[in-house]
């Protein structure tokens, strides 16, 4: 605020009346709801999760709230119109169960759609955690360890994206190996971490390709893959639907993720916050949506 008003000739006092005088609310009627939203949450002040939601279509704002708790976003978004939520036809988040709910409470016509990054995310984590725990069963001077453990990047790449041609050598397991033949020979220490990571290439790839039918049939896998890896199978089978839909529909969580991105190096350039009200102002002014209205009372309370 200080270089604010240097800048402009003005007191700090000034520019901080100024500032207070801006509109906390991103909507100034709750007769119109986006068609297509996406929920999510930041850290912000004092390290709380606070809830963002964006329009999927234009990517701008439609509310951030102090809290994420489900009474609250019940609260805010049961003071839109029926008309206004009727008009929903998307909301694309991550797993998480209330956010769930809160769509079958306020959106009578919307679909659920679990992002994409997120699910493979949760597949990949799992295969990690089994490559960790199936390379601690073995001995640290072998050269299968090392096979697991140095090169552990690429096992998370796409296969299609390993190199095969030209090899390299590494002196943790003293050969000369493209990266394709890496994890083939990797994967092969044990059954189930090769079992585990062709579902887990095929996942990603029918998952890009938007074949539902292929994403049923893994999801439904009966071979032996792990516990943890089961588990989030298990997972997306509770949540089939929401989670077709993220591979059928063109929506994501992309949109949020870079806007979150950019709330955190607006916090970071500050120190962080200690204010919610001044953390709005400073995102609604990097967004040019600076109106001076009366401040949004369900912010204040929440």
């Amino acid at each position: 605020m200080t270089s604010i008003a240097r800048e402009n000739n003005v007191s700090v006092n000034t520019v901080q009346r100024v500032l207070g005088s801006c509109s906390h609310r991103f909507l100034d009627s709750y007769e119109y709801l986006p068609a297509h939203l996406a929920f999510d949450e930041f850290k912000g002040v004092d390290r709380q999760l606070h809830f963002i939601c964006l329009d999927g279509d234009s990517h701008q704002v439609v509310q951030i709230l102090r809290t994420r708790y489900k009474k609250n976003l019940l609260k805010y978004f049961g003071r839109f119109s029926p008309q206004a939520r009727a008009n929903v036809r998307t909301v694309t988040m991550d797993l998480s169960f209330y956010y769930q709910d809160i769509v079958r409470a306020c959106f009578p016509n919307a679909q659920i759609v679990i992002d994409r990054f997120h699910m493979i995310q949760m597949l990949t984590r799992s295969f990690n955690s089994l490559r960790v725990k199936v390379m601690k069963t073995l001995d640290k001077r072998s050269r299968q360890y090392q096979l697991l453990k140095s090169p552990w990047k690429l096992y998370l790449k796409k296969f299609d994206e390993l190199e095969k041609v030209h090899p390299r050598y590494n002196w943790h397991y003293k050969d000369c190996l493209t990266q394709a033949q890496v994890v083939t020979e990797g994967i092969n220490t044990s059954t189930t971490l090769e079992n585990s990571y062709n579902l887990m290439q095929s996942f990603i790839q029918a998952v890009k390709t938007g074949n539902t039918q292929k994403l049923k049939s893994l999801i439904n896998c009966k071979d032996q893959i792990g516990t943890l890896m089961h588990k989030t199978l298990l997972t997306f089978k509770h949540n089939l639907t929401a989670v077709l839909n993220g591979a059928e529909l063109a929506y994501s969580n992309g949109c949020l993720e870079g806007f979150n991105r950019k709330i955190k190096q607006i916090e970071r350039t500050a120190f962080g916050y200690s204010s919610f009200t001044n953390l709005l102002t400073r995102i609604r002014l990097e967004e040019n949506q600076y109106t001076e209205k009366e401040p949004n009372s369900l912010l204040m309370t929440a």
